[in-house]
């Protein structure tokens, strides 16, 4: 049977307080609005439609990867008018509309797909997808007859004082025969307490026609939208602790879970174990056997088995097996570190490639290099890489000791098998099997510090 998905995104989404639109904020590092996105793919529809408005060509560029369809809903007339917008997506087909909000995070491939079974085994017109909640505030109440079906759904401003005592409450997402859905949307109309058109009528409109509609009841965590900061934070708890509970079930070891964050596309092997303070985000592929110790960020890079990183930051870079980073190294965009290598405290490498078997200690700087393997740097190496112009590239080759103190001024080429003596300031090419001194010769003045005055 033909499925596809209508996700409402045009509300302007006012106690956010915020230039960006609501469903554009991030939960554990994915826009609400993709994540509704994935989650019907995930559940096997391809077809999927986005209804936008405010913020729409912000919306848009943020969606466009996800190759969506889109309907614009100029005036925010309510759910009925949103739907009503999307009349060119759905005519024509012949099957299931799930119909769901941008700024619902939470629900998940399993119920999108329990919910379309239930629909179609049920034989119903429309299905809401509903939960039960001790204080139902200002959610719109579902009501039933004496016979425990769907009668209709009331919203909260309009309730009556016996139906706020109804427990059952409207998600706001439904499943929907496509005929039968493009039939009620005509018969729709605004009186009411807001003046809007209300995708709840539908249902009041399917049942005199005698139609069946179904309920189907998930956990209320599943389909909390996110209305404030308040509540964008609740949602990135929740989807954390799912998250965490996933790594662990696979076999990750995560000391505090509370305190680790990790972005929902973090790939991480068995026998990892993550110490507290880790963020871990976007597309970052742990791999086995690693340790993290503690307050690493880790941002779209690749961590190869048997990886050490503590206290460190590591960016869109990729890290060799068995190495070791920090505590408090930096290692920046477009890097890549070989096996066995050293990366000390306080090291920056941005932009290069490290070999295999290579350290660099402590307090050294390397960026725009290519470093080749089996080499040691010394304590206050720099790569001179910038001249405030221009940047430019220093090459090194295999086994290469490069003594404390030593400025790299780049461009310039370091062979295999060469020593530089501590101290040196290198801006010519170093001879394989080398040994390169750039200082000046020491000389000692006898009594210059009694002859100035300058001791105490």
């Amino acid at each position: 049977m033909y499925k596809c998905a209508i996700i409402l995104a045009a509300g302007e989404g006012k106690r956010m307080n915020s230039n960006t639109p609501k469903v554009l904020h991030k939960v554990c590092g994915k826009e609400m609005i993709n994540h509704v996105i994935d989650t019907m793919r995930s559940a096997d529809i391809e077809m999927v439609d986005v209804v936008i408005g405010r913020g729409a060509s912000t919306v848009k560029e943020a969606t466009e990867s996800r190759k969506v369809n889109y309907s614009l809903q100029k005036d925010q007339l309510g759910t009925g008018h949103a739907v009503m917008c999307t009349k060119e997506f759905l005519e024509g087909n012949d099957g299931i509309v799930a119909i769901f909000v941008g700024d619902g995070p939470l629900i998940t491939e399993n119920t999108v797909r329990e919910m379309l079974q239930y629909h179609q085994k049920g034989e119903f017109k429309a299905t809401i997808l509903t939960s039960k909640m001790d204080d139902p505030a200002k959610y719109g109440r579902v009501i039933r007859n004496e016979n425990n079906e769907v009668e209709k759904i009331v919203e909260f401003k309009d309730c009556t004082e016996e139906e706020l005592l109804v427990k059952e409450i409207n998600s706001g997402m439904y499943c929907f025969n496509i005929k039968e859905l493009l039939n009620s949307l005509d018969r729709l109309n605004n009186n009411n307490a807001q003046e809007e058109y209300y995708l709840t009528d539908v249902i009041g409109i399917l049942k005199s026609g005698g139609f069946k509609v179904g309920a189907f009841d998930v956990p209320v965590e599943e389909i909390t939208a996110v209305n404030s900061k308040v509540e964008l934070a609740d949602a990135e708890l929740i989807m954390k602790i799912r998250i965490n509970r996933k790594h662990m079930e696979n076999g990750v070891t995560i000391m505090d879970p509370n305190n680790t964050y990790i972005d929902l596309e973090v790939e991480i092997g068995k026998d990892t174990i993550i110490y507290p303070g880790n963020i871990l985000q976007g597309t970052t592929i742990i791999k086995e056997n690693c340790v993290l110790y503690q307050n690493n960020r880790i941002v779209d890079s690749t961590i190869e088995n048997g990886v050490s990183v503590q206290s460190s930051v590591i960016i869109e870079s990729k890290v060799g097996e068995c190495t070791t980073v920090g505590p408090y190294a930096y290692i920046r965009p477009e890097s890549n570190i070989g096996k066995h290598a050293r990366i000390g405290d306080f090291v920056e490498i941005k932009k290069s490639i490290i070999g295999d078997n290579t350290k660099v200690s402590h307090l050294t700087y390397i960026g725009d290099a290519e470093v080749g393997s089996g080499c040691n740097f010394g304590c206050g190496t720099v790569v001179v890489n910038y001249n405030g112009i221009s940047k430019f590239k220093t090459i090194i080759g295999n086994n290469a000791f490069i003594g404390c103190n030593t400025n790299l001024v780049s461009p310039v080429k370091v062979n295999d098998n060469t020593y530089i003596a501590a101290g040196s300031t290198i801006t010519n090419e170093v001879p394989e099997n080398a040994l390169a001194i750039a200082r000046a010769r020491q000389r000692n003045i006898e009594n210059w510090v009694v002859k100035k005055g300058h001791n105490k």
